[in-house]
């Protein structure tokens, strides 16, 4: 900094864009793009912004959003691939879908690539996704194509956001709704800190005509109806063998209970089907699949 007189400037900041000069040392004249930057900063300086009002701002809108979404058409549990693409799809065909998810951030496991490279394959069967959802992508050998994580995960959650989509993300998923006519109609959700700290807090519910098992390895949707007796048997994941459980993994995105369909790796899962690394074809796929099944019930 450099004194100047009763004042001190500050060079390239505020003060420096807002205080008028005080002695012959004069800065340069100020460029076009720094005397834009003056007259907004002095723009903001006319508003006081109160800490209460951020508070109500955030707290209001989402309650507004939680209890718009207490009965929904779609209630897809999990925003990974598979997740976020057949919520994406089901937005745009109208229906009225939340995403819940037990992390914080969305995208499942795309962010890590293979082994933290963030990359993923996709084969030429599901390139139209790709094309779709405006993914950038490249031709590594004939029928393969690679894609960056963090362009894949942001532009599928963006079209997921402008079909409408709404997002609830740290919800954790600890029970299923089915009551006399032996259909899964809602969800019996609570904060996932409550379940991580193990604190014993009870927890609300989300109604919706049809849910989406998109919860990945674990199967979560799937595990809770075969855990309290619903007709449901989980087999498990089976080793690595990319090619089989590529090619098998639509056959097993299906509705495998009333009220209930899954997709990506919960429906490989479920079936006992092999696991298939870090190629995210049949991730999209799957999802698109479960969004045609969806969609093809509830216009029935």
């Amino acid at each position: 900094m450099q004194k100047t007189g009763k004042k001190t400037r500050y060079w390239r900041n505020k003060r420096y864009l807002c205080e008028s000069a005080t002695s012959s040392a004069l800065p340069p004249p100020l460029t076009p793009i720094l005397r834009e930057a003056r007259v907004q900063i002095m723009r903001y300086d006319t508003m006081e912004l109160d800490e209460i009002t951020i508070s109500r701002a955030i707290v209001a809108t989402q309650m507004e959003k939680l209890l718009e979404f207490k009965e929904m058409d779609v209630a897809v549990v999990g925003g990974g691939p598979s997740g976020l693409t057949a919520a994406a799809l089901l937005g745009d065909r109208g229906f009225r879908v939340g995403l819940i998810e037990k992390k914080l951030s969305i995208g499942g496991g795309m962010w890590g690539g293979g082994m933290m490279f963030p990359r993923i394959v996709v084969q030429e069967q599901a390139k139209g996704l790709l094309e779709r959802f405006e993914i950038s992508h490249s031709p590594y050998k004939e029928g393969y194509y690679v894609a960056g994580t963090v362009e894949a995960v942001s532009k599928i959650t963006a079209a997921a956001c402008d079909a409408g989509v709404e997002f609830f993300n740290l919800f954790s998923v600890e029970d299923v709704m089915i009551r006399g006519d032996g259909r899964l109609s809602g969800l019996v959700v609570n904060w996932t800190p409550v379940e991580m700290t193990g604190l014993h807090v009870d927890p609300l519910t989300m109604g919706c005509k049809i849910a989406v098992d998109a919860t990945g390895h674990d199967a979560v949707l799937a595990r809770l109806v075969e855990k309290k007796g619903g007709k449901v048997k989980v087999r498990g994941e089976g080793f690595m063998w990319a090619d089989r459980a590529e090619s098998e993994i639509l056959s097993h995105t299906r509705e495998i209970y009333p009220g209930l369909v899954i997709c990506g790796m919960a429906a490989n899962a479920v079936a006992g089907e092999y696991r298939m690394g870090p190629v995210f074809g049949g991730m999209f796929l799957s999802g698109e699949c479960a969004a045609s099944l969806v969609s093809t019930a509830l216009r029935r």
